[in-house]
């Protein structure tokens, strides 16, 4: 969202005249809440999280002050309900205002500890706390203070490979990143309260002296009767109108591009020719764990397919696509092209109708269905009588399923 100018006249939620000019990013969540920015935010979070199978991967989300924190903490729940029904500690506000949150710190930072995931604060975890395995950093926060920026990522910097934490990745909405590019910017985080501003809070044990700043009870909301700090704007259209890949290179500088041309040059650097990237693909008997391990590496297929809206588009096309100028096929040619080369004719009864079923999950939602044997739990393979029928008795043991679902692969890919 570039920015929001009110109608000559208009009243926010209070009934509080806006003032008319334009309000931008430095404004938002400031001067000027637009509910629907804040549900934006935690949508494009949440479906990025989905969408990579990252659901209980670490999460900060940087907000403005205490009231911001709460209503992100609010928009996420919304979003996350599935999960946060079987635990309310999926997303939490940890923030000095919030006994309950405060008191949840500890297991956030321990890398053995399932919740919290999603975690929304302010200023709270910018200093003296360690999340191992907090793999997401969301700016959605103003920063101008060099200091407290390489705090902030500070939080995600710390690599734990022994944990799968060999990367992080930074979501920013309010252009905070372009600090990485300031000539300030050594790559080191710090873990310093910042004096000029007192806005760091060392919650880790330590003895750093406590400065009041913005995320201390008394900061984030007002009394009966006072003027509203800020204006508040229900039933605004909100939209994320551009999106861009930026990532470190070697030398520590900041490189942008579009994620094609990110994921080409990162498929190119593992795998030189067509041939070789073939070779790997026939080698693997997990695909879906070949891909996380692209992924792991800077494959970003998922995303891709998701903006661009491929999904009727195998990772595997897509990807000879990008990088080798291949001509992809859909997944519902592959299928086709199954069903028409009469492997499927190997197979009678039940277990022919098993693999129709298997092949239609793999066209609607990928190869990792087809891989996985838990698919087999769900509803539409109920009639068959549950997975253990279905190898047993179906197939006649776990070898002779498999087997029947290698072929199946092999002949997609052929």
């Amino acid at each position: 969202m570039n920015g929001f100018r009110p109608t000559k006249g208009e009243t926010d939620a209070n009934g509080q005249l806006i003032e008319d000019r334009k309000y931008t990013s430095k404004d938002f969540d400031r001067k000027m809440v637009i509910t629907n920015r804040t549900e934006q935010v935690a949508k494009y979070v949440s479906d990025y999280l989905k969408r990579n199978q990252e659901r209980f991967n670490k999460t900060i989300i940087f907000c403005e002050d205490i009231d911001h924190a709460e209503r992100m903490r609010t928009a996420l729940v919304n979003e996350n309900s599935d999960l946060v029904s079987q635990d309310s500690r999926y997303v939490m506000k940890i923030t000095g205002d919030d006994n309950e949150g405060k008191a949840q710190l500890s297991n956030f930072e321990d890398v053995t500890s399932k919740y919290p995931v999603l975690v929304t604060t302010s200023k709270l975890l910018t200093t003296g706390v360690n999340v191992k395995t907090c793999k997401l950093i969301v700016l959605d926060q103003n920063i101008n203070s060099m200091t407290e920026f390489k705090q902030i990522i500070g939080r995600g910097t710390r690599l734990d490979e022994s944990h799968g934490k060999s990367f992080f990745t930074i979501m920013d909405f309010k252009g905070a990143s372009r600090l990485f590019a300031d000539p300030e910017f050594d790559g080191e985080p710090v873990d310093a309260i910042d004096d000029n501003d007192g806005t760091g809070i060392d919650f880790g044990g330590g003895s750093r002296p406590h400065k009041k700043g913005p995320d201390d009870p008394g900061n984030g909301g007002g009394t009966v009767g006072e003027e509203p700090k800020k204006y508040l704007v229900n039933n605004k259209k909100v939209k994320i109108i551009n999106s861009q890949a930026e990532y470190l290179d070697a030398d520590g500088k900041l490189v942008t591009t579009s994620l094609r041309d990110y994921t080409k040059k990162n498929v190119l650097g593992q795998y030189a020719t067509l041939d070789e990237f073939i070779k790997r693909w026939r080698e693997s008997d997990n695909k879906q764990a070949l891909l996380d391990d692209m992924e792991e590496h800077g494959i970003f297929y998922k995303e891709i397919i998701d903006d661009e809206k491929l999904n009727d588009l195998d990772p595997f096309d897509l990807l000879v696509h990008l990088a080798y100028n291949q001509k992809p096929l859909s997944k519902s040619e592959r299928v086709a092209n199954v069903r028409k080369s009469g492997l499927l004719d190997k197979y009678q009864g039940e277990a022919r109708k098993i693999l129709e079923a298997l092949l239609d999950k793999y066209k609607n939602d990928g190869i990792a269905d087809l891989e996985n044997r838990q698919t087999l739990n769900l509803p539409e393979f109920e009639k068959f009588g549950g997975p253990v029928k279905i190898i047993v008795k179906i197939f006649g043991g776990k070898k002779q399923y498999q087997d029947a679902v290698s072929e199946v692969k092999e002949k997609i890919y052929s």
